[in-house]
């Protein structure tokens, strides 16, 4: 008699609600399903590999015992998320993950009522669970507040700002540190377990409260002493006196990969009679896979990979990426100039930085999830005399415009921003998008902002930067690679606010910002082959703009099309602005610009997403024969 073939228990769970319905013993065959199945589908579509499988027991253990989705789930960043998403009904289109029309590789709250809040930059989940948890105390409804966040995300000081301000949500806040990288804690054992489930339980949380009482009716020299003594022990054994001073009460070090140490004290705490509560859950970048486990940093995003060897699709031989030119630029111009340096916040390989610390160690600043310190302290080492370089992802500098104004524009400082990622960014989609830097930055007084054409522009660009010492300059380049022109050997200092001429015409006239170019010049050979002369200028400058040149083509052509990779208010708004001053509107001139459209574009193709966006050659023919056909002249009209 042979045995009956056993279901799979992943095929039993579609919603939290039957993975509750499970034994508690069962959980642990779900686990290892769960971790093979978010191997297979990142295998097929690419993505964040290693953060989802260090999470995957605890993915699973609070779906268990927190009643999500009435519990609002946060997930910090929300890369960790897919074991989440297999779990809440959408794992018959996880292999969908970060393609056109499929799901986010983050947390989206149009997706499932169980992304209660979106996330893809770091450091917020914990003011977005204390939001929920305040509303829900306020609406007298039931319904706690639940934060997952990495040790990496709280180097950043929002997350202290919202623990600072947690006290009035009592126990309806519950946050999760999932610790993964640094050692700040003693390492997990079985004493370290025993602690941390008698000190979640509500017996002891409750002596202790009594103890507190207690103490603050001694005479000071003895509460004081009393609550040192306090203090002393549980720092000692469980390093939770700093979580402790900011109103929470510290649990753990908890091996995160043991649901039998997890999932008691999940309860505990979901259970706990007042307080918030941080639990301290110790993991393991791409647990269980061991190609993840042997280098986490390569398997943090993937592209896709054979399952059985690890090895990972390689793109087929190119030109260097804007990144790496970047880089190389940069190397190049410390070797000669001892005063430059350079800081990341938490992106060393993303903006090339990595290579530049290996040569310039001492020059090499990575100071964390902390962009907005990022941008200051760049401004205090110009102020001293240095050559700073901030390199830092468009959609990322968002987060420190208020020092880009006050610390650095305001006060004139010659501060470098290497600004990567501009222009959209494929499968990351909107949360990572380079959409807005000309328009946020191209406003302030005293800032220059250029954009590369093409990787030669690009070391031009950089050199550009590093001798500029009259104010702050900003310099953006897309994701992905060049375009395969050759590189100078021995770069040149643009001239601040001077375009070229790439080709000249009499009819038409294009000016790109940026690496539309080579869709500008594509456009250009079509309307040409209609019998339309068409000039296309690269203007390099979106501030200061190249008036002179500007003026001759606005006024020698009949219709003239700006076109840039950003949002409204950028360089189209200022080339209209310009005409407007100088009474070329008047004129009859048709004068259009392109941009990315007035909304939030999903993850997708980048060539996809700019085709979308009526961004390519095709669409700057349409624009100008349009502007042909109708009379209408000036406005900042979508292509």
């Amino acid at each position: 008699m042979t045995d009956r073939p056993t279901t799979p228990m992943l095929d039993r769970v579609t919603w939290p609600a039957d993975l509750r319905a499970l034994r508690q013993e069962d959980l642990h065959q779900l686990a290892d399903e769960l971790r093979q199945e978010v191997i297979s589908a990142v295998g097929v579509t690419g993505g964040h590999l290693g953060s989802g499988l260090g999470v995957v027991e605890l993915t699973t253990a609070i779906h268990y015992v927190f009643d999500t989705p009435n519990d609002k789930l946060v997930w910090d960043v929300g890369h960790q998320c897919y074991p989440h998403k297999i779990l809440t009904g959408r794992r018959d289109r996880i292999r969908t993950l970060r393609q056109g029309g499929g799901l986010s590789g983050f947390t989206k709250r149009a997706e499932s009522d169980y992304d209660p809040f979106g996330a893809a930059h770091s450091s917020t989940s914990i003011s977005a669970a204390l939001g929920f948890a305040i509303a829900n105390k306020l609406a007298g409804t039931p319904g706690k507040g639940i934060a997952v966040i990495g040790d990496g995300a709280m180097s950043a000081g929002m997350a202290y700002e919202a623990m600072n301000n947690a006290r009035d949500a009592g126990n309806r806040l519950v946050v999760i540190l999932n610790d993964n990288d640094m050692s700040i804690a003693p390492p997990v054992g079985g004493l370290s377990a025993y602690l941390a489930r008698i000190v979640s339980s509500r017996e002891f949380l409750s002596v202790r409260d009594a103890l507190k009482r207690l103490a603050r009716k001694l005479p000071g020299p003895l509460h004081k002493a009393a609550r040192k003594t306090d203090e002393f022990a549980r720092g000692m054994a469980m390093g939770g006196t700093l979580f402790e001073e900011l109103g929470f009460y510290y649990v753990g070090p908890v091996d995160g990969h043991n649901l039998d140490q997890l999932i008691p004290v999940l309860e505990n705490v979901r259970d706990a009679a007042e307080g918030p509560c941080l639990i301290h859950v110790v993991t393991q970048k791409g647990k269980g896979y061991a190609p993840a486990e042997a280098a986490a940093d390569k398997y943090h995003g993937v592209q896709k990979f054979d399952v059985i060897t690890g090895a990972q699709d390689k793109a087929p031989p190119g030109p260097p990426s804007y990144t790496h030119v970047f880089a190389r630029a940069l190397i190049a111009e410390a070797e000669r100039d001892p005063t430059i340096c350079a800081i990341t916040a938490a992106m060393p390989s993303g903006t090339g930085l990595d290579k530049f610390a290996e040569r310039f160690p001492e020059r090499s600043f990575d100071v964390g999830i902390a962009e907005q310190h990022a941008v200051t302290f760049a401004a205090g080492l110009a102020a001293q005399g240095m050559r700073p370089f901030c390199a830092i992802y468009s959609t990322f500098l968002q987060r420190a415009y208020d020092q880009v104004v006050h610390d650095v524009a305001i006060q004139n400082l010659p501060v470098r921003f290497g600004i990567d990622r501009a222009g959209l960014v494929g499968a990351d989609g909107s949360t990572h998008a380079g959409s807005f830097d000309v328009t946020y930055l191209a406003t302030l007084p005293n800032m220059v902002v250029m954009a590369a054409a093409d990787e030669a522009e690009l070391v031009h660009m950089v050199h550009t930067c590093a001798v500029h010492d009259s104010g702050p300059i900003a310099l953006r380049y897309p994701r992905g690679n060049g375009v395969g022109v050759p590189l100078p050997e021995t770069p040149q200092r643009l001239e601040i606010g001077k375009g070229r001429i790439v080709r000249e015409g009499r009819q038409v006239a294009i000016l790109s910002l940026g690496t539309r170019l080579e869709e500008a010049l594509k456009a250009a050979e079509t309307l040409e082959a209609r019998g339309l002369s068409t000039t296309v200028a690269d203007l390099r400058f979106a501030k200061p703009l190249d008036e002179a040149m500007i003026r001759r083509l606005l006024a020698t052509h009949e219709v003239a099309v700006t076109i840039e990779e950003g949002a409204i208010g950028g360089l189209g708004a200022h080339v209209l602005t310009l005409a407007s001053d100088l009474g070329l509107i008047d004129t009859g001139l048709k004068l259009r610009t392109m941009r990315l459209p007035d909304l939030f574009q999903d993850q997708d193709k980048p060539e996809k997403q700019y085709a979308d966006a009526r961004l390519d050659a095709a669409a700057i023919v349409d624009t100008v024969l349009t502007a042909l056909r109708h009379n209408s002249v000036g406005t900042e009209a979508r292509a």
